[in-house]
């Protein structure tokens, strides 16, 4: 069974682990409700993606808390024209 011949140096090991760092996650901005979203990912919020609705948010919730998502919808988008006609 082979073993190292010599220690490994802590600047060796140092240089090999310079590449493993993890890079931060760019979050953009939903086009039509603001939420932060990943790229080339459907919103969670709305559930459109590149304009088109790919996700009905609505259809899994109950009476109430559908009325509840309709309504912050709407609101989000009667902000974000307010914001578009300024």
């Amino acid at each position: 069974m082979g073993l190292p011949a010599k220690r490994t140096t802590s600047t060796k090991r140092d240089m090999r682990r310079s590449h493993h760092a993890l890079s931060s996650t760019q979050a953009a901005r939903c086009s039509r409700c603001g939420n932060a979203v990943l790229s080339h990912r459907a919103c969670g919020n709305c559930g459109f993606y590149k304009g088109k609705e790919v996700i009905n948010v609505l259809a899994k919730l109950d009476k109430k808390e559908r009325k509840k998502k309709e309504k912050e919808l709407a609101s989000q988008q009667k902000e974000k024209e307010q914001k578009k006609a300024e």
